[in-house]
């Protein structure tokens, strides 16, 4: 478990974080979200140990961390960096073996990785005949290659095609099951929703959100229910009565989708009581909304104008 206790960081007159507390759960994924220049990318290198915070402290199961435990940590930063010049091979190699692979260790380890994600082809070739997204695989694969404890991966999507994605996510997800923990910063919410067992929002330095993914969209439910029926929506809406109120609502003949919003002490239960004489239920179900109308609503009360900067559906 990877705990930050009051992280404080400036750099000269602007403050990237500001008394930033959260937990990364053991054996779990962890979503780091916030807006560009939230500070995401610094408490990331916080506890990489690239910088050090000028207030507050990282615990690692509930001590403080050292420069030892690095070496069981798998970063994937957000900037990409290979040898151009170089085989990819030579440097997939090169970067196990800052790992602290033996090269024959690091060499069986890479030839498995890159038959199973269908990369052998280009053991040989140079650097840069790579697309961006071959790139990324390359750095993805010899950022996991060490086996890791704590894998922490900066916009880990970026540029990956759909095909491409897919495969992270469900390495991701496998390495989460074998009991590896998932620190992942990412803008987009539908991997977030997807792979994060819990979430940190950053915005403007400041933790603004934390916790469980599931119990926080439940926490941002605003008690409204889509009810498909089949009759007259005039019949529907009266029915009502004050049991709820009609949002919304979509017809095609005599089939109809109503949004509805419960009043205050009222259940489901008195809801239908009211429709069932008046409509045909055909079926209800609460609406839960996304990490991305959570998000944006969050970050939309903090400054309005930084709503959708680096958001993707």
């Amino acid at each position: 478990m990877i705990e930050a206790q009051g992280i404080t960081k400036r750099f000269g007159d602007h403050t990237a974080l500001e008394a930033v507390s959260l937990t990364v759960p053991e054996g779990k994924v962890f979503g780091l979200l916030g807006p560009n220049g939230a500070g995401k990318t610094t408490l990331i290198r916080i506890i990489t140990r690239i910088t050090g915070p000028d207030e507050g402290r990282i615990l690692m199961n509930g001590r403080p961390m050292t420069d030892a435990d690095v070496a069981h940590m798998g970063y994937l930063p957000e900037e990409r960096g290979l040898y151009k010049k170089m085989k990819v091979g030579e440097q997939a190699l090169y970067l196990a073996r800052l790992k602290g692979l033996s090269k024959a260790e690091a060499t069986k380890r890479l030839k498995e990785r890159f038959e199973r994600w269908d990369m052998g082809s280009w053991w040989n070739k140079k650097v840069e005949e790579l697309s961006k997204g071959m790139a990324q695989k390359v750095q993805f694969i010899t950022t996991i290659l060490h086996e890791p404890k704590l894998l922490i991966l900066d916009e880990p999507f970026s540029g990956f095609d759909p095909i491409n994605a897919e495969l992270v996510r469900t390495e991701i997800l496998a390495l989460r099951d074998q009991g590896v923990t998932v620190m992942l910063s990412t803008h987009s919410m539908p991997s977030v929703e997807e792979l994060c067992d819990s979430i940190g929002l950053i915005d403007h330095a400041r933790l603004m959100l934390h916790g469980n993914v599931r119990e926080i969209r439940r926490r941002y439910a605003q008690n409204i229910f889509q009810v498909d029926y089949t009759g007259n929506r005039v019949a529907l809406a009266n029915a009502l009565s004050f049991t709820g109120e009609l949002v919304s609502s979509k017809e095609e003949g005599e089939h109809g989708t109503a949004r509805i919003r419960l009043s205050k002490g009222s259940t489901v239960n008195d809801v239908l009581r009211q429709l069932l004489p008046a409509v045909e239920v055909r079926g209800v179900q609460e609406e839960i909304p996304r990490m991305h109308d959570i998000f944006i609503r969050v970050v939309s009360e903090t400054e309005p104008a930084s709503v959708t900067a680096g958001m993707t559906e």
